[in-house]
């Protein structure tokens, strides 16, 4: 499950690309810096995919099966069809199907266990993501939607979730 895997895996669709369209695709940097719940990203102006490395190691075989198609997948329709296209439409639609032979699924379906920290409020408990959790130390308020008043660390009575 290393990066030299999934560097083959990304060089494997753009062998099966360059087959059937007769040419040559510039090739991104490939990293595993990616965190939180998203899989892969195509930056196609830094010259870059990424990827999750949590999602990766958690499952290995379905994240070369169908994320690094469909990031790669990114990057052939950008490179065939131009920058002014949609993500997730038709030209990505039809590599995804037609070259890579895979549902055109805009999400994963992976499991994300993500830590959560518990706030509250004056009227319930909420679960906030470590990105915000280190808002709130850097300095960030956030009130509730149902009460109005400030989220503060720790637990109280009450359900879960941000109104």
């Amino acid at each position: 499950m290393s990066k030299e895997v999934l560097d083959r895996a990304v060089e494997a669709c753009f062998q099966k690309a360059e087959a059937q369209f007769g040419r040559r695709f510039s090739r991104p940097r490939v990293t595993l810096d990616l965190r939180g719940r998203a899989a892969g990203q195509a930056h196609m102006g830094k010259g870059l995919l990424r990827f999750n490395r949590a999602m990766y190691l958690a499952n290995h075989q379905a994240f070369i099966d169908e994320v690094v198609p469909h990031e790669v997948a990114h990057w052939l329709a950008w490179q065939l069809h131009g920058p002014r296209i949609q993500p997730h439409g038709p030209q990505w639609q039809g590599l995804m199907t037609g070259l890579f032979g895979l549902p055109a699924k805009r999400t994963h379906d992976f499991d994300v266990q993500e830590q959560t920290f518990s706030y509250h409020c004056g009227c319930r408990q909420h679960q906030l993501t470590i990105r915000r959790h280190n808002k709130v130390l850097r300095g960030e308020r956030y009130l509730c939607r149902r009460c109005g008043e400030p989220l503060n660390p720790g637990s109280a009575g009450g359900d879960s979730g941000l109104a």
